[in-house]
């Protein structure tokens, strides 16, 4: 039986772990060759290659800052360069740096909006010429429910992820008529090494308040992004998807 992703690339940012890591192998397990960002290739980056690799694809990870412009151009050209083509990007790169408004920092700000939307531009940027060329591909921005209903203590990664949707929707009506498609995921209270580090009350709290009453694993979220990388979803673009057990409904 034919894989969803057989003969296609893809790039995922920020892929060493978590979340980007679990789509990375989704991806490999239907037939995609996956190239990965991550600010180094450290042993876990070199691990998760191995991962990938084992599933019979190629695999390739890349240090690269996606915050920054210069670096994320470098690094598709590198990535064209090695697999010949890239048909799906998968914007994952992201960090938190919480805290009220009246004390967040310059920093605080800025680092979040660097790394969680600007490199999502980064790598559009970088990969619209291409997919352009191939006249087609698939850009998934990884959003959040957060990035929909808000979230006191959070303004700066609501807002980056906020822009992530509006970044997919506008790429969505720019490049559609090359057959290349752009949507976003939001997930909800994902069990990453992000919501690890919160207390056990707050993930308690988290779960009363979503209807299937659990937390989602990079998994389920991983099954999202290979329906919008593969054509089973070939008519959707523009949309954002939650993926959070009801909670934001």
């Amino acid at each position: 039986m034919t894989k969803l992703l057989e003969g296609k690339t893809a790039l995922i940012t920020g892929a060493a772990k978590g979340i980007g890591k679990a789509i990375a192998l989704k991806f490999a397990s239907e037939g995609a060759n996956v190239a990965f960002t991550d600010l180094a290739i450290d042993e876990n980056a070199q691990a998760t290659q191995a991962e990938i690799e084992a599933f019979g694809v190629k695999s390739k990870g890349y240090a690269s800052n996606a915050a920054d412009f210069e670096a994320a151009h470098q690094a598709v050209a590198d990535v064209l360069r090695d697999f010949g083509r890239i048909d799906i990007l998968v914007n994952n790169a992201g960090i938190t740096r919480d805290g009220l408004m009246m004390r967040m920092s310059e920093q605080q700000w800025d680092s979040v909006i660097q790394v969680n939307l600007k490199s999502a531009f980064n790598f559009i940027h970088a990969i619209t010429p291409i997919m352009m060329k191939q006249k087609s591909g698939s850009i998934i921005n990884m959003a959040s429910v957060v990035g929909v209903s808000g979230n006191a203590g959070q303004a700066n990664y609501s807002a980056s992820k906020a822009g992530l949707i509006g970044l997919a929707k506008s790429i969505a009506k720019e490049l559609g008529p090359r057959n290349i498609r752009a949507n976003a995921i939001a997930p909800g209270f994902i069990l990453t090494d992000m919501t690890a580090a919160l207390s056990e009350q707050v993930r308690q709290e988290w779960t009363k308040q979503i209807p299937l009453r659990r937390g989602g694993t990079p998994e389920d979220v991983a099954n999202v992004a290979l329906f919008l990388a593969s054509d089973l979803s070939s008519y959707v673009s523009g949309q954002v998807i939650h993926c959070c057990g009801g909670m934001n409904t």
